[in-house]
């Protein structure tokens, strides 16, 4: 895509966000069917599935030839990564937006070809978004971002998963002991918003795809390191414990997990 392309493909999608971030807080003041799917604490609502439908057919209209990955299967049955591919996870943190009220958020991102275009987060009750991409530069809301710094592991807030953490799954107890501080948050999408903008120097769960497809596009179009922590490949359509850090926290974690 030239720059025209992304700017027009930019503005269409921060559209979408703005009705969903009108629409969705609308929702909150009112009663809500809240159900569970893998278990008692994966809460599903049918804000959830309403928002999932509004970007689908928001997608179809605007790129009728693409492919839909979306949470609560409203798109695509999807197979490869060949042509556009978009992601979508309606609300992510539906535990907080259920209990909460807040620290939900609501993301898309669009591959072509297996590669990076474009991707947003949104932090739905503040209204506050991260978007973009490598071709068209990173922004917090109007704002140019750049690559924070460097910081290590051992000087800097990473974020886990809660429930890894519990369970002392994936080393996550002796990452968080050795940061110099750890944060728990229950959506992927604030976690991210997070570490693009500065405020941790990592973050780390185990995610399906349309978690992690727009933290990935946007933490490596902002020159962080992002990668399994099982050192597998990078598969955008398979889930595993995905790990977006500064370079140098990343190796920091790295190397704990080797040495355990």
């Amino acid at each position: 895509m030239n720059e025209a392309q992304l700017k027009k493909l930019d503005q269409t999608v921060l559209g979408w966000l703005d009705t969903v971030h009108d629409t969705v807080l609308k929702r909150v003041t009112q009663r809500m069917r809240v159900d569970t799917k893998a278990g008692h604490r994966d809460l599903v609502t049918n804000v959830d599935r309403e928002t999932e439908q509004f970007y689908v057919d928001a997608i179809r209209r605007f790129d009728p030839k693409a492919k839909i990955l979306g949470e609560e299967g409203f798109g695509d049955a999807v197979n490869d990564m060949a042509g556009r591919v978009w992601f979508v996870d309606p609300i992510d943190g539906t535990m907080n937006f259920v209990k909460q009220q807040a620290e939900f958020a609501t993301m898309l991102a669009l591959y072509e070809d297996g590669q990076p275009v474009m991707a947003w987060i949104m932090d739905v009750v503040n209204h506050d978004i991260v978007h973009g991409g490598p071709a068209y530069g990173v922004y917090h809301n109007d704002t140019p971002l750049a690559t924070p710094k460097d910081t290590g592991l051992a000087d800097g807030l990473i974020i886990l998963s809660g429930a890894r953490l519990l369970y002392e799954q994936f080393g996550f107890p002796e990452v968080a002991k050795a940061a110099l501080g750890f944060r728990v948050y229950g959506s992927a999408g604030i976690s991210y918003l997070h570490v693009l903008t500065g405020k941790a120097v990592g973050y780390a769960s185990n995610m399906k795809p349309w978690d992690y497809a727009a933290g990935t596009l946007l933490g490596e179009a902002l020159g962080f390191k992002v990668g399994k922590i099982d050192d597998q490949p990078m598969n955008m359509l398979i889930s595993g414990t995905v790990l977006v850090a500064t370079q140098q926290a990343y190796s920091d974690i790295m190397a704990i997990e080797r040495d355990l």
